[in-house]
């Protein structure tokens, strides 16, 4: 049986398995019931190995164990198979958000924040900075940026960027507006946008404006810039850089105040 390299690893993308588990998966699907030798020659997995590969896939809810001799595996349905796998990954994940609820009342989590606490004063305020690759690490840094702010927000981003940060860091700007927390957000209004801009009306102060840039200041301290134009690159490759530096970042607020007071009120 040959299947394509390029199958094998979406299958192991999608269903977490390693090469041998894709393999004897799918040489047993192909055979619908087999022994474990008949799997070995098929998949060209190591003998040696293949017991425990099958065993592995047993337990993941992949395959039946038949009784008798030889011993024989059988294929469970596929579309059986997604829905195991969606039930194991959501009792998992389950059992590992416990474990990290329960972590706040332990004593290792103040240890862990009494070492961040200690360390952050022994680092350069030049060492307080970073690259952020990809736009997913872009917005989890941008909310854990916001989150902090005790004054002030202000941003300046696109029109498909104001959109992707309303539906992600709208809860997070809800917060901080009941804190008394300022936000202001400058973008080129369109069509596109409108609805995105009438849900946040309450929560941001938005205005217009035909100038192209990516930025974010809190509270004159933490500045976060994106290097490259949105619609230039794909989400994988955008790249931005964070630094704490109230010198530059306090600028940067004076910067916007004056251009904020000459932009269109939406």
């Amino acid at each position: 049986m040959i299947v394509k390299e390029e199958f094998l690893s979406k299958l192991r993308r999608y269903f977490g398995l390693n090469l041998y588990e894709v393999k004897v998966w799918t040489a047993l699907l192909s055979r619908g019931v087999s022994t474990a030798g008949e799997l070995s020659d098929i998949a060209n997995v190591p003998r040696s190995r293949s017991y425990d590969v099958l065993e592995s896939l047993e337990k993941k809810g992949f395959i039946v164990m038949k009784l008798g001799k030889p011993i024989k595996y059988v294929a469970i349905t596929p579309n059986e198979v997604v829905e195991r796998v969606k039930k194991n990954m959501r009792v998992d994940a389950d059992e590992k958000l416990k474990r990290l609820d329960n972590l706040k009342n332990t004593e290792i989590l103040g240890e862990l924040n009494s070492l961040h606490d200690q360390g952050v004063e022994l680092v350069e305020p030049s060492d307080l900075s970073g690259s952020l690759k990809g736009r997913h690490n872009l917005y989890n840094h941008l909310e854990l940026t916001i989150r902090g702010a005790e004054k002030t927000v202000s941003i300046m981003t696109t029109s498909e960027g104001l959109m992707r940060k309303i539906e992600g860091l709208k809860p997070t700007m809800e917060k901080l507006k009941k804190r008394g927390v300022r936000i202001r957000i400058a973008a080129p209004i369109t069509k596109e946008c409108k609805a995105a801009v009438k849900d946040m009306k309450n929560v941001a102060e938005i205005r217009h404006t035909d100038q192209k840039a990516r930025f974010l200041v809190v509270d004159g301290k933490e500045i976060i810039f994106m290097v490259m134009d949105d619609k230039d690159v794909h989400p994988t490759y955008d790249v931005g850089i964070w630094v704490n530096t109230p010198f530059f970042a306090s600028a940067m607020d004076a910067l916007f105040d004056l251009a904020w007071k000459g932009m269109k009120q939406v």
